[in-house]
């Protein structure tokens, strides 16, 4: 094995990827609840797609940080201010990325008309690679 392949198939990155499974996992499972419970109330798909959207990714946010700060990044500092810091800076990432998320969705399931689950699927990808980013560099570095 090459030691490239090496240094990118360690713990972190392999538990990166099986917490985002999770997380994508509580993520969808969300979203789809709540889309078809919006769509039977007679929103229109856009709208239920969007709302789904917000409702699943705060529900997946939660998960993600006790489940990034534990089993990923391997963080047991629980002191009030570590956890403030990190929690603030964790949520702010996310809130950015949601943002990002939600005008994806918006201009894919409306403007250009496509499937709302080819949709998420799209921001799932682009979530996970933001997401990752920011927590290793900025959230839950080494200090």
């Amino acid at each position: 094995m090459n030691e490239k392949l090496k240094k990118l198939l360690n713990y972190e990155t392999i538990s990166y990827v099986i917490v985002g499974f999770m997380t994508t996992a509580v993520d969808y499972v969300v979203f789809i609840l709540v889309n078809e419970l919006l769509k039977q109330k007679g929103l229109l798909v856009s709208d239920a797609a969007v709302t789904a959207t917000a409702v699943s990714w705060a529900a997946a946010v939660l998960f993600a940080y006790v489940a990034n700060k534990l089993a990923v990044f391997r963080n047991y500092d629980f002191r009030l201010s570590n956890i403030l810091r990190e929690a603030a800076s964790f949520f702010a990432a996310r809130v950015i990325s949601g943002l990002i998320t939600l005008g994806m969705m918006w201009l894919m399931t409306g403007p250009f008309g496509w499937n709302e689950y080819v949709a998420k699927i799209l921001t799932s990808v682009f979530n996970l690679v933001f997401n990752y980013v920011a927590s290793k560099v900025f959230i839950f570095k080494n200090r």
